[in-house]
């Protein structure tokens, strides 16, 4: 990954979230932390 490619993805990630925040109320990464959370829960049960 060059560093251009880097610059590029990170700026979107920052302009997605910061448009989730403003629009909706963050409640896609509410809903995206909660399923992370499910995740590592049901992968720990596999260790």
């Amino acid at each position: 990954m060059t560093n251009q490619l880097a610059i590029i993805l990170g700026a979107m990630i920052l302009l997605l979230v910061g448009l989730d925040v403003f629009v909706w109320d963050a409640e896609n990464l509410l809903f995206l932390a909660k399923k992370f959370l499910d995740l590592t829960e049901w992968a720990a049960f596999w260790r």
